[in-house]
């Protein structure tokens, strides 16, 4: 090469990315025809990673810092071009550099229910949406798998494909955890970190850290979902024959209001308790048969004799004086004559 052709060339004697576009996670230092400069200096700052390729092939890796670029500070570079000692002259690579901060509140979803298999409930199709948090760790790998020889990769583009292994790796994530969906329902930051877990080998696949994953809404199918309440209201029931008495017992002041209330509310009240025995005893002989007691019809016998209850009259008494159908002095003389019958 003559010395008018070689005074021609440019050189390059700094390069550095300044991220001025937001989003960018790989950018290709614009060589065209410019050469670096033997002795120029690179600087790659605290939130960025740079690499030095020659003809297609990774030359050497960069961390944070202020580079002088010599054959010293570039062994690999040196080997592939041979050269066995120091040169002066410029040469040319292509220099990417990729930024390794945290990307913060990128959203996820499943754009169509997905399905998993239950304990419980067998299949279950689900829909579900949240955030994640990731950064980029291993500029080779993220070269070599996924930006390669462009001039600029986006996390958009990147995040189109991280989004599709989320759903992906859901139905084994929680089908594969052995941990029943209601609970994982019932508590989402168990099932963000169940399904974390499954994600962080396969963001590493591709030179990223998954940093966070969280799960914000579940959405269920109107059908399933009234499965699930109604199991919680039967939990919330507890013991029946408990249920039936706090239901009579929210019927009395009722009863008192209505003409002939009164006089069969001690029946009622018999009645109810008996038929709620009943409803319990018939509840344990379908779970255990063996073990269910023998019950005598008795509940006429009660209904019958329930109207000389004094515990039915009192409670009668007392809700016509909260009703205010009665007087203090009133209900005090018939507590009285009640009891007297009682004790004889």
């Amino acid at each position: 090469m003559g010395l008018g052709s070689f005074i021609k060339k440019q050189f390059i004697d700094v390069l550095q990315w300044n991220e001025d576009q937001d989003g960018v996670l790989a950018w290709r230092f614009p060589m065209q025809d410019f050469e670096i400069q033997n002795g120029g200096s690179l600087t790659v700052r605290d939130s960025q990673l740079a690499l030095f390729v020659n003809e297609g092939q990774i030359a050497d890796q960069f961390a944070p810092g202020l580079h002088k670029l010599v054959t010293q500070n570039m062994p690999l570079l040196t080997n592939l071009k041979n050269w066995d000692k120091l040169f002066d002259s410029p040469f040319k690579s292509d220099v990417y550099f990729f930024s390794t901060r945290t990307q913060l509140g990128r959203k996820w979803g499943t754009p169509q229910p997905i399905t998993i298999r239950d304990n419980d409930f067998g299949m279950v199709r689900l829909r579900a949406f949240g955030v994640f948090s990731y950064k980029l760790v291993d500029p080779v790998l993220f070269f070599k798998e996924i930006s390669g020889t462009r001039e600029q990769y986006t996390r958009d583009e990147v995040e189109l494909q991280l989004r599709n292994l989320v759903v992906s790796t859901m139905s084994s994530a929680i089908g594969g955890s052995g941990v029943p969906f209601l609970d994982m329902a019932g508590n989402q930051g168990l099932m963000g970190e169940k399904i974390k877990e499954a994600l962080i080998p396969v963001f590493g696949k591709y030179g990223l850290e998954l940093d966070n994953f969280a799960v914000e809404n579940i959405s269920l199918p109107e059908e399933l979902q009234k499965a699930i309440d109604t199991r919680i209201s039967m939990g919330m029931m507890g013991d029946l024959g408990k249920y039936t008495q706090y239901q009579v017992a929210q019927s009395i002041p009722l009863a008192a209001q209505n003409e002939g209330g009164l006089a069969g509310i001690g029946a009622g009240l018999a009645a109810g308790v008996g038929v709620g025995q009943v409803m319990a005893d018939a509840m344990k002989s379908s779970i255990n048969p063996a073990a269910a007691p023998v019950v005598a019809p008795a509940v006429a016998p009660i209904a019958a004799s329930a109207a000389d209850n004094p515990q039915a009259k009192l409670a009668s008494l007392k809700g016509l004086l909260d009703q205010g159908l009665i007087s203090q002095a009133d209900y005090d003389t018939a507590k009285a004559e009640v009891i007297k019958k009682l004790v004889g």
